[in-house]
């Protein structure tokens, strides 16, 4: 009977304790490693800026997972703390410009190697089809760098944008011409519109169009061409004869430097040419042109001397600089912000399950003060995953570097208006 008694106590605790131990047993420990997939253009005519993005997400991988003395998420410990110091390691894939060869590396990276979330893709027209793998697949996808505002208008759930998109920053165009007429008394003539030919020329051309109508600015010219045109003398000669004044132009980077040296060798300077970022941020851009890439103005979403009234930036600026000899760009700036982001949400979720992520990079509410971007900070809407609080500033090239012109209480340079004839 005692015997029965003592049996029948042990039997009681054991059934107690069962639901611990089955607890214990379904989660598992916190990975050592988290890793994140990343998928860019690493060769092709966009090879160079593929490379500085890459440098950019290179920094932030570095200080995630060291210990740096900056004021921002993630630096001063090393690793993700909530999941016990793991390291974030990233895994590399190469679109070339490609969109189906960008989704056949969403494929390869969700299926294969296990990433818990995709960072890319530079490109709109890449970014598009590959995010629709990573929804299909309810992988967290994070753009830090795609501007087609319909990225954000297909009501999908695991796609996060960091940067501003083409809407704000063509807003920001118009923005600054009024400026430039009700505060300096510069007359407007009109405009002609150039653009690539994918998703994101095409998309900023009719938001131009747009807002120029609006503006009361009249289109002389609406010149769509392709991005990998080895010539474009045609279009140039269009521009011209239209008589435009301003050109506004959105190019990846080989198609800007042609057009630079097209409208040279064809002796066409118009008072001002307002360029949509992308291929006249790439290092290569002023590499290539030297002095002959001066006075362009561009809408922007970073600039060095941004770092003269933030020291957060001018910081993180000394490290890449340091290591890559040269400054961040836009695009540099953009990827690194993006993957710290993304970092950030997944520490604060304290796991790598996907809808874990997906609910933390919800909640993200990073202010200003602790990015390098000259943003309101980061804060998604629950609808689109637009980060709300990111804005644009334009910048202009003098002696060979981006200055920071518009708006007028950031500017660190006097806006040069019009520009200078060649021979000047």
């Amino acid at each position: 009977m005692f015997r029965s008694a003592r049996t029948m106590r042990l039997l009681v605790v054991l059934f107690l304790l069962l639901p611990f131990v089955s607890a214990c047993r379904s989660e598992p420990p916190p990975p050592a490693e988290v890793t994140i997939g990343v998928i860019y253009p690493f060769s092709g005519s966009l090879e160079a800026t593929g490379a500085d993005i890459r440098h950019g997400i290179e920094l932030a991988v570095e200080i995630i997972n060291g210990e740096f003395k900056l004021e921002m998420p993630l630096a001063w410990t090393a690793g993700l703390p909530n999941l016990r110091g793991a390291k974030v390691k990233v895994i590399y894939a190469d679109h070339a410009g490609d969109p189906d060869q960008g989704v056949e590396a969403a494929r390869r990276l969700i299926e294969e190697e296990k990433v818990v979330a995709l960072v890319g893709c530079y490109n709109s027209s890449v970014t598009a089809p590959v995010s629709q793998v990573a929804e299909a697949a309810s992988v967290p996808f994070l753009n830090p760098d795609s501007t087609s505002p319909t990225l954000t208008q297909r009501g999908f759930r695991w796609f996060f944008r960091t940067t501003a998109d083409d809407a704000i920053f063509v807003r920001n165009f118009f923005d600054f011409l009024a400026d430039l007429q009700q505060e300096r008394g510069i007359a407007l003539g009109s405009v002609a519109i150039v653009y690539e030919n994918t998703l994101f020329g095409t998309g900023v051309g009719q938001l131009e169009r747009r807002y120029a109508q609006e503006a009361g600015l009249k289109v002389v010219a609406d010149v769509p061409y392709s991005a990998n045109a080895t010539s474009v003398e045609a279009e140039v000669q269009r521009i011209i004869a239209s008589g435009a004044s301003l050109v506004m132009q959105s190019s990846y980077a080989q198609d800007a430097i042609l057009y630079m040296q097209t409208y040279k060798a064809m002796g066409y300077r118009p008072q001002a040419l307002l360029a949509m970022d992308a291929g006249f941020i790439s290092p290569v851009f002023i590499e290539t042109l030297g002095d002959d890439a001066n006075y362009i103005l561009s809408r922007e979403v970073w600039a060095p001397d941004l770092g003269e009234t933030r020291p957060l930036i001018r910081q993180v600026n000394t490290l890449f600089r340091g290591r890559y000899g040269t400054n961040m760009t836009g695009n540099s700036a953009r990827a690194f912000t993006g993957l710290i982001v993304l970092a950030d949400a997944i520490n604060r979720a304290g796991s790598t399950e996907p809808e874990a992520i997906r609910q933390a990079l919800l909640e993200t509410d990073i202010p200003a003060e602790q990015l390098i971007m000259p943003w309101k900070g980061v804060r998604f809407d629950s609808e689109t995953g637009q980060n709300t609080l990111a804005q644009g500033i334009i910048v202009q090239i003098q002696d060979r570097a981006y200055y920071t012109v518009w708006p007028w209480d950031l500017a660190t340079r006097e806006l040069i208006w019009p520009m200078p004839d060649w021979e000047e």
